[in-house]
């Protein structure tokens, strides 16, 4: 005979602990401390086994009767819902414990260990940390949704900073790619927002053409006293017009020491 509500109030404690069945192997135990609690007693592989699904009236006979179903599934499935039960447990500690932050810290560590350039290592820090970090640093990877990134992205973006939106997503993205490959998370929320933020306007910058606003220029680059590695670099460009990428990218095998009288390489 199924179980009411009723039946459960009135359930007193007695000397002895006892059983109320409800069916399908589900039962209240009545302890005689005055506890109720609900459990399943099934067979797995042909051994008689049991589960908690927790007290009453915390769980209620509705709740239980769920559980039990639930349960049952699992065993057509060929599963013990007593073993998925505690897989659910692990996971759930391991989900809690890899947060954002965790993850993000661990990504920048790679960074610095393949020796990446400073710039690189600060400028995702300053995105992980400081622009993401706040509302998604203490949150488990794993529970991360795609709107959420998206909110964040737009904030960014609504204060004029597009370029840095771009390259949150992008700085994100990586975090959770590492967390992928770690076997950590499964899904990157980024992978959706490729096309939802607005691209930077581009502004050229023209090229000087007065011979007064010329002439500025190259006084100003003469008079700086800055690092020396871009007070050469910019002397370089004035005496050659060569493009800064090109500047920057130059090689000492570039450069003809034949041909520039008085000039020989440097012995590093």
């Amino acid at each position: 005979m199924a179980l009411t509500d009723m039946a459960l109030r009135n359930a007193k404690p007695q000397d002895k602990p006892y059983k109320l069945f409800d069916g399908g192997g589900l039962h209240l135990l009545v302890n005689p401390s005055g506890s109720r609690i609900w459990r399943l007693a099934y067979r797995f592989l042909g051994k008689p086994k049991q589960i908690s699904f927790g007290p009453y009236p915390t769980v209620s006979l509705a709740d239980a009767r769920q559980k039990r179903d639930e349960a049952k599934k699992l065993l057509l499935d060929g599963q013990d819902p007593s073993t998925a039960r505690k897989l659910e447990k692990v996971n759930a500690t391991i989900s809690t414990g890899n947060t954002f932050a965790l993850l993000a810290a661990e990504y920048i560590g790679r960074l610095e260990t393949r020796e990446s350039a400073n710039a690189t290592i600060k400028k995702n820090k300053w995105l992980l940390e400081t622009l993401a970090g706040p509302a998604l640093g203490s949150r488990p990877i794993t529970e991360i949704k795609p709107v959420e990134v998206l909110d964040i992205l737009r904030q960014v973006e609504r204060s004029g900073r597009r370029e840095s939106a771009r390259r949150l997503r992008s700085a994100i993205g990586s975090v959770f790619r590492y967390a992928i490959a770690t076997l950590r998370a499964e899904t990157d929320p980024t992978s959706p927002l490729k096309d939802a933020l607005e691209r930077p306007k581009v502004v050229h910058r023209a090229a000087l053409t007065d011979p007064v606003a010329l002439g500025g220029l190259l006084r100003a680059i003469d008079e700086y006293d800055g690092w020396p590695t871009l007070r050469a670099a910019l002397l370089f460009t004035a005496l050659t017009f060569a493009r800064p990428g090109e500047v920057r990218g130059a090689r000492w095998s570039e450069v003809d020491f034949d041909k520039a009288s008085g000039t020989s390489p440097p012995s590093a």
